[in-house]
């Protein structure tokens, strides 16, 4: 279960004499599906005062239950009212995903998050964990950390806020764009979502720089 402890040790190599250094955790999701942003969140966890529920419960979001994701979501942001975190949302639209590749968008997506988590808090960040193997362009030090939201809290914080904030997205798009899914599959490529594409075209939501969506494309002139 992710802890604390990868924050502490960065936050030791970066104290400065005046107050303990600020380390926030970042994780992106909706990189593989075919439609839709894909979504970044950065959060910074007050370590002396973490609920212990989210130090029992924070794990990847892809083995939380959408429930208990959404309860989880909830107690985030009551935590960032009460001032004991503080969370920053950033995301890349299909445009930019097609423009710069999927890798670049979601790194663009995670430095919006730190630099939206910036403004809430009123101050720079010193450093920042990052789920992967790459790490944006930030102007504080940030450690890449392979799969980071199985290892540290606020990476797993920032994973729930990312999932869930996309994920209630692509409910909102499939109200847009009826007969696709997304509601259920997130802008995934199921069989249901490939069905739909072949049924009732591509959107201006679909990723053309994607493999399928742009063979699908092809198939139509």
């Amino acid at each position: 279960m992710p802890d604390l402890r990868l924050e502490r040790r960065l936050a030791r190599g970066l104290a400065g004499p005046a107050a303990p250094a600020l380390v926030v955790g970042v994780d992106e999701a909706g990189r593989g599906p075919w439609a839709g942003p894909v979504t970044a969140a950065a959060v910074w966890l007050d370590p002396d005062c973490v609920p212990r529920r989210l130090r029992r419960e924070l794990d990847d979001s892809k083995k939380i239950a959408p429930e208990h994701r959404a309860a989880l979501f909830d107690v985030l942001r009551a935590c960032a009212q009460e001032g004991r975190a503080a969370i920053g949302l950033g995301a890349a639209a299909v445009d930019e995903i097609d423009a710069v590749n999927i890798l670049q968008a979601s790194l663009a997506a995670m430095a919006r998050a730190v630099a939206a988590l910036e403004t809430a808090l009123g101050r720079r960040v010193d450093g920042a964990l990052i789920d992967g193997d790459r790490a944006p362009q930030l102007a504080c030090p940030a450690e890449p950390v392979v799969r980071g939201d199985g290892r540290s809290l606020s990476i797993a914080a920032a994973s729930v806020m990312a999932k869930v904030t996309r994920d209630r997205e692509m409910a909102m798009l499939a109200e847009r764009h009826p007969g696709y899914g997304w509601e259920r599959n997130m802008g995934y490529g199921t069989p249901e979502h490939r069905a739909a594409i072949a049924r009732l075209g591509v959107t201006p939501e679909h990723r053309r720089s994607f493999r399928p969506v742009r063979e699908s494309l092809s198939l139509t002139y």
